[in-house]
Formats: structure tokens, sequence, C-alpha cells
């Protein structure tokens, strides 16, 4: 199958020239056209000019100026929840697909082993956060199982692989994935903590996710669940690892104060390693590299269904 569908990135930072290093180098479908930035200095624009990508300066006008806009199906917005807005609106005026990797999430989530399929139609997908995208497979894992009343994410990163755009983001990470945690992951209450680590040499990703659930269900299944979805996420992020086998805790009466009463049952730990593939970035971003593969399967797969590859 030949690369039929053209896509442009905008954003030239580390996570939009990872995302076009990605599209070049192992899409079979998609086809890079063009990349634009704001920043003329940027790798990402000399990058991709080296490897014939066109490119701009002039972020989402100057893309719309570049000849080889008229024929793009799908955006990738690697910038800023702020920005994000205009860019969505652009995109829309122009019928073109928008899928956003920042937490503006102004169209619906989307984790792909989760619920890619439910979103195919939509004109903007979010692919919500990187702590997102990797903690709420597992959240979901266990909700096709039991209830889940609270899940708590932690996401734990290097400092180096924290960007301005990360850093700018801080607040909206939380609150976005906290709100796909309920929407995606299904649990009752979601929360989100993000932590920046400064050790060096750079940690690789890790997370915690914890799920509290009532009653006593059936741990083997939940275990089984959980690993079952780590191999469904391995297939687009190979460095995605569960680090040990599902925790089980029994949880007597414990007051928690998100929900506002008391929970008698279970909490469930999962704890993960992301490595990221080093495609553009080191191999300890796999924050990074796990948002990047996530929006590269979306677009895969939303081409595939919708009939673009011809």
């Amino acid at each position: 199958m030949t690369a039929t569908v053209p896509v442009a990135v905008i954003g030239s930072g580390n996570i939009g020239t990872d995302l076009m290093i990605k599209v070049l180098r192992l899409s079979k479908t998609l086809r890079m056209a063009a990349m634009a930035g704001i920043d003329p200095a940027s790798d990402g624009l000399a990058r991709a000019a080296r490897l014939k990508v066109a490119t701009t300066h002039g972020g989402i006008d100057g893309l719309v100026g570049l000849p080889e806009f008229a024929d793009v199906r799908v955006i990738f917005d690697a910038t800023s929840a702020g920005a994000h807005r205009r860019h969505a609106e652009v995109a829309e005026a122009h019928g073109k697909l928008m899928i956003d990797l920042t937490p503006a999430a102004l169209g619906p989530f989307v984790v792909p082993p989760v619920n890619l399929d439910e979103h195919l139609a939509a004109p903007n997908v979010n692919m919500v956060t990187c702590g997102g995208q990797a903690t709420i497979p597992m959240v979901a894992a266990v909700s096709s199982v039991a209830p889940v009343a609270y899940a708590e994410i932690v996401a734990s990163i290097s400092s180096r692989s924290a960007g301005p755009g990360t850093r700018a983001n801080i607040d909206e990470f939380t609150e976005t994935t906290a709100a796909a945690i309920r929407e995606v992951g299904g649990a009752a209450m979601g929360k989100a903590i993000i932590v920046l680590n400064p050790a060096d040499p750079p940690i690789v990703m890790r997370d915690t996710v914890y799920c509290l659930v009532d009653g006593e269900p059936d741990r083997e299944k939940i275990a089984a669940s959980v690993r079952q979805m780590a191999e469904r996420v391995r297939e687009y992020v190979p460095g995605y690892t569960l680090k040990q086998e599902v925790q089980f805790d029994p949880v007597a009466r414990q007051w928690v104060p998100e929900l506002g009463r008391e929970i008698s049952g279970i909490k469930v730990s999962v704890f993960l390693e992301v490595l990221g593939a080093a495609h553009y970035l080191p191999d300890y971003a796999g924050n990074l590299d796990i948002m990047t593969s996530a929006a590269l399967r979306t677009a895969e797969r939303i081409a595939a269904l919708r009939g673009w590859l011809g």
C-alpha cells in the first residue's frame, strides 16, 4: 500500500518534529506534505526542509498559503492549547481533519485502544495528554471488569523531555487528563498529577494508576484485562511496559474526599514504564513518544475507514 494521504504538522518543536519523522519513517498510508512553525530558526523546520517537506514559519496562515495545503487531508496540531482554537477554526473552514496533540480538548477525547472507532467521523479529535495516553487504557481495562469509583494517575517524566509547550500547559494537562479519566476511562471520578523530575541522567517516563473499586471484584479478570490492554498499546508503542504484576490492596471504609463518601473494596495499582522509540527524541522521552505514536495511529485508522487510501 502506498502512502496516499497528505498530512501537515503545525508546530516545529519536539513533538511536531518527532511526529514528522514517524510519518516519514513508519507510515505506509500517510505522506508528509508540509510543516508549519513560527520560529524560522527551529530545528524542526530546518530538518523538514532537508527532508524535502514544504515548510513555512508563518504558522497556520503560512500553511494555508502553501500550494501543498490544497491536498492536505489531516492537520496535526503540536502547538499549545491556547493556539489550538484558531487552528481548529481554520482547519474546519477548509474541511481538514484536525488531530489535536494539545490539551485544548475542543473535540472528543481519543485513546486509540479504548475508543478510537467511536469518533471516526469527528472533524477534530483530541489526543488528551501524554499521561492520559499512558494511563487511561489501564483505567479502562479495570472499569471494563468492575465499576471504578475513583481513579488517580501520577505521570513522572524527565524535566528534559518537558519543553516550553508542556510547561505552559501544566494546568490544562491536569484538567484534561482528569476529564478523560472519567469520559474515556470510565471512572466515576478522576485525578491527574504530573511530576517533572530533574534527575541526571534523565529518567524514563513512569506512570502509576490507582483505581478504587467498591466490593470484591474478580481480581484475576482485572489482571488479565490489564495485561491484554497493555498488549494493545504495545502494538503502536513498543516501549510500553507493565513493570510488575497488578497489585490489589483491601480498602476498608476509606473516606474519599473527591467522592464525598466512603469506599469499601479494593485498590488496584498498575505500574508502567514508557520507553521512547528514539526516532527524533531521546529514548527517555516516552511521554512525547506515546503522544506522537497515538496521533499517528489515529490518523491512519481514520484515513483507512474513511476510504482515503485509494
